[in-house]
C-alpha cells in the first residue's frame, strides 16, 4: 500500500508580515502533481493544516479546493487530523469536504478511537488518526485525572485505538506530537502551556504500529526508526530553515509491515535566505531578487535608511541586523575593553562612529602627538 504523508502546511500564515498565499498555491499544486503521478492509496495531512484557530477565508478555500481536486484525480483515502495550531471543531467539520470516498477526519478527541480500515491485495490496513489535544481536554474525554502531559495524552489515545486493531492488520498511526530525539525549528509553537512542562513523547508509545505519520516539527526526519517519521513542513517559516530541502514523504507499506520511504522534493516559489556584506556591496548586486531575505550588514557604522535602499533590489527583505551586534556579548565586551586600553584606537572608533570615517594618517599623527605630550606631562609631575 502506498501512502503520501504531509503535514504542517500552516495555511494563512505570513512570513514577517508578508503574505504566503502564492507560495502555498505553488506548493499545493506540486503535492497534487505527486498524487496524480504516483497514485497513493492514502493521503495523510498530519495536523497544523491552518496556522491559527480562526484562519482567513482564503486558507479555508485552499483546503477545500485541494480535497476536491484529490477526489477528482485519484481514489485515495483522505486522512486529516487537527494540530496544535488548528481549531479541533473546525477540522472535524472538514469531514464534510472529504465524504465522497474513504476518509477519516479527526478534530476533537474521541474516547473510542476507531480506525479507517482499507484493504489491498495483502489484507487490511488500519489507520488510526489521533488529533492533537491539550491535557485538560484529554482528562475530560478519557475521564482520567492522571493525564498531565502530552505523553499521557498520546498513551490514552493509543490505548483507545489499539483495541480496534486485529492481529491480521497492518497499523498506521497519524499523530501530532514532539517525539524524543527529533530536531526542532524556531517557528514551532510549544505543545505545553506550563513553564517547565515536558512536551516530548517517547517513540515507545507507538509500539506495534507499522508506520507513524507525524506532524508538528518542520524538518523532514525519521526519529529512532525509519517507520516513525515527520514529513516536515513543505514551506520554510523561519530563517533557521534556510537551505533545508522541503518535501513530502511517499511510504510503501509492504505485506509484512515493513516500510520504504521515498522523499519527494518540493520546490518553493521563493527561497528563504540570508545575505551578508557591506551595504554598498549589496546594492551593487545585478538584478532584483524576490526571495524572502534577512540582511546582515558588515559595515562598522550605522548606515542611512539601509532597508529602503536594500528593498530596491530585495523587495522582500524583512529583517536587518549588523554583524557587529551579532558577535557574542563576551567578544564585544573584550573588544570594547581593548579599545579603552588603547586611546588611539578609541579616538579612531569614536570619529568613525560620528562621521563615518576613521582617523586619517595626518589625524592619527596629531592624536599620537597629543597623547605623547600628555604622557610626558604626567611623568614630569
Amino acid at each position: 500500500m502506498r501512502i503520501l504523508h504531509t503535514s504542517d502546511w500552516h495555511l494563512g500564515r505570513q512570513f514577517h508580515g508578508l503574505s504566503l498565499e502564492e507560495d502555498h498555491d505553488h506548493v499545493l499544486v506540486q503535492i497534487l502533481s505527486i498524487i496524480d503521478d504516483h497514485r497513493p492509496d492514502v493521503v495523510i495531512v498530519a495536523g497544523d493544516i491552518f496556522d491559527r484557530a480562526n484562519p482567513p477565508q482564503g486558507a479555508i478555500r485552499r483546503l477545500s479546493e485541494f480535497l476536491t481536486t484529490v477526489r477528482a484525480i485519484s481514489d485515495a483515502a483522505i486522512v486529516l487530523i487537527a494540530g496544535n495550531h488548528d481549531s479541533a471543531a473546525q477540522i472535524g467539520a472538514m469531514g464534510v469536504l472529504a465524504n465522497d470516498g474513504e476518509a477519516i477526519v479527526r478534530g476533537p478527541l474521541d474516547e473510542d478511537e476507531r480506525p479507517l480500515i482499507i484493504s489491498d491485495a495483502h489484507g487490511p490496513v488500519a489507520i488510526s488518526a489521533l488529533p492533537f489535544a491539550f491535557e485538560y481536554a484529554a482528562r475530560l474525554c478519557f475521564e482520567d485525572d492522571g493525564i498531565a502531559s502530552p505523553a499521557d495524552v498520546i498513551r490514552a489515545q493509543i490505548a483507545s485505538a489499539r483495541k480496534h486493531i486485529g492481529d491480521d492488520m497492518r497499523w498506521v498511526v497519524v499523530a501530532h506530537a514532539f517525539v524524543d530525539g527529533a530536531a526542532t525549528s524556531e517557528s514551532e509553537r510549544p505543545l505545553v502551556r506550563t513553564v517547565g512542562g515536558i512536551e516530548t513523547v517517547s517513540a515507545t508509545a507507538f509500539d506495534r504500529a507499522h508506520y507513524v505519520a507525524l506532524g508538528h516539527l518542520h524538518r523532514p526526519q525519521s526519529v529512532g526508526h525509519d517507520h516513525i517519521r515527520y514529513s516536515g513542513a513543505p514551506l520554510a517559516f523561519g530563517f533557521d530553515e534556510e537551505g533545508q530541502e522541503k518535501s513530502v514523504s511517499l511510504i510503501d507499506l509492504a505485506p509484512d509491515g515493513s516500510v520504504e520511504v521515498t522523499v519527494m522534493p518540493i520546490k518553493p516559489l521563493r527561497q528563504v535566505r540570508s545575505i551578508r556584506g557591506k551595504l554598498l556591496e549589496l546594492l551593487a548586486a545585478t538584478g532584483v531578487s524576490h526571495d524572502l531575505v534577512r540582511v546582515v550588514l558588515t559595515d562598522e557604522t550605522p548606515q542611512i535608511d539601509p532597508m529602503k535602499r536594500i528593498r530596491e533590489f530585495y523587495p522582500n527583505a524583512v529583517q536587518l541586523a549588523y554583524d557587529r551586534n551579532e558577535r557574542p556579548v563576551a567578544q564585544r565586551l573584550e573588544e570594547q575593553r581593548a579599545a579603552i586600553d588603547d586611546p588611539q584606537t578609541l579616538a579612531s572608533t569614536f570619529l568613525e562612529f560620528v562621521r563615518g570615517d576613521a582617523l586619517s594618517e595626518t589625524e592619527a599623527g596629531i592624536v599620537a602627538s597629543a597623547l605623547h605630550a600628555f604622557e610626558t606631562t604626567e611623568e614630569g609631575q
